[in-house]
């Protein structure tokens, strides 16, 4: 059984910090080192302050994050909502010249445990990651980004509320960010509406599209709270994170792939390369970039490509049986042999070019192809291996038997940003 509920907000104070654009940033993990020297300097109130703080050598940065956070509210940088209300948020963006329009809600989820399966995750985490994001939280004992969820939504429940509550009502959030994307966010804080809300979705599965690491960080702090307190009612703050809902069959629902950096160490000889992975794969030259991002998106409907670069010069590599994978991912259900991420990860990475799937220094990925098109032209003795997005139904197919995808299967675009709403814990 889902269990979802209201919350009351702790926002940006525009009296205080003026422009919200300024203040607000994405998740703590797609933020490169650059992007946190660019938040860092943008405004002194950026929540970049609490959630990525800086390292330094005169302060515990979560110390310091904590600090933070307790001055801002003190201060009114921050204020508290008076009502517990539902957010209905809004996103329109484009993506590769298509305008699109994401809608859903935020609200608090309660967080499974061994009686309550009724939240999927999709993906592994890494440990530094979550021991990182405990630390933060035990300081600031606040939810500072939601997690990104998707649900069936037969019952339309997320079009409902959009039509037949929000309508032209003005938002009490209107920006944009630097990608051009315009956010939008309203308060839903009628009791029978909340309550309307919340029992439309108790029978949902509920699925993690993005912020495992941001579950995962919660589940620990609630038993180690629970383990503490020893009493406990079930109901107490740390028992719920704050999340946000869309429909998985929504149109503005778009997934990325994460692409492959791989750095071989030499250059590639692409007649040994073919020959090691004929009994696999038939290799095609594609002379023009734009024909080859084209054709591998549009074979996706049907086949299995994986695409390279390597030497100023784009390959396909074709999958020739799927039957291969049976026998070298016997111990996955087929849902995740079928993934072209596995076929990448186990044909080409590890059983091609004998690499350790877990090897940092050797992989590393990103959802933008011209950036690593770059780095390879930059240094010969790399290659960019392309992937086609997951579907949706993969994720909640693969979640629904228990299974976890390959580490940076997916990229949710756009990101929902931090600093918009706060879950403060009580």
């Amino acid at each position: 059984m889902t269990k979802i509920k209201p919350f009351s907000a702790l926002i940006y104070n525009p009296e205080k910090v003026g422009n919200i654009s300024k203040v607000v940033c994405p998740p703590y993990d797609v933020i490169s080192a650059s992007q946190q020297e660019y938040y860092h300097n943008l405004n002194q109130y950026n929540f970049l302050h609490i959630l990525l703080r800086k390292d330094s050598s005169k302060e515990n940065k979560y110390e310091a994050a904590g600090k933070t956070f307790k001055e801002w509210q003190k201060n009114q940088v921050l204020v508290q909502d008076k009502d517990p209300a539902i957010y209905f948020y809004c996103q329109e963006y484009h993506i590769k010249g298509e305008k699109k329009i994401r809608y859903g809600f935020m609200a608090l989820l309660r967080l499974g445990d061994s009686k309550n399966s009724g939240v999927f995750g999709h993906e592994h985490t890494r440990l530094p990651a979550k021991e990182d994001r405990l630390k933060l939280l035990k300081h600031v004992k606040a939810n500072l980004s939601p997690i990104f969820v998707v649900f069936q939504d037969e019952k339309r429940i997320v079009s409902r509320i959009k039509d037949k509550y929000i309508g032209d009502q003005k938002p009490f959030i209107d920006i944009s960010d630097d990608e051009r994307t315009a956010h939008k966010v309203w308060r839903l804080d009628s009791p029978e509406i909340v309550a309307s809300i919340k029992e439309s979705m108790t029978d949902e599965n509920i699925f993690i599209a993005d912020g495992h690491h941001r579950y995962e960080v919660p589940c620990a702090y609630r038993d180690e709270m629970n383990e503490k307190l020893g009493t406990t009612t079930g109901e107490e703050s740390y028992n719920y994170i704050l999340a946000y809902f869309i429909n998985a069959g929504s149109h503005g629902l778009t997934i990325l792939p994460f692409h492959r950096l791989v750095n071989l160490g030499q250059d590639l000889n692409i007649n040994d390369f073919n020959d090691k992975i004929s009994d696999c794969f038939d290799l095609e030259e594609i002379r023009d970039k734009a024909k080859f991002f084209f054709l591998m998106s549009k074979a996706a409907a049907n086949e299995h490509i994986i695409g390279m670069y390597h030497a100023k010069k784009f390959w396909f590599l074709r999958l020739k049986n799927l039957r291969i994978l049976d026998k070298l991912i016997s111990d996955k259900p087929p849902e995740y042999r079928l993934l072209d991420v596995s076929i990448l990860n186990y044909l080409v990475l590890k059983k091609t070019l004998g690499l350790d799937l877990e090897d940092k220094d050797k992989i590393t990925f990103s959802p933008h192809s011209d950036e690593l098109i770059a780095r390879v032209d930059a240094d010969k003795a790399y290659a960019a291996f392309f992937l086609n997005p997951v579907k949706v139904q993969q994720i909640m197919s693969i979640a629904l038997n228990g299974e976890k995808m390959p580490a940076k299967s997916t990229y949710f675009y756009p990101k929902v940003l931090s600093g918009l709403v706060i879950n403060k814990l009580e």
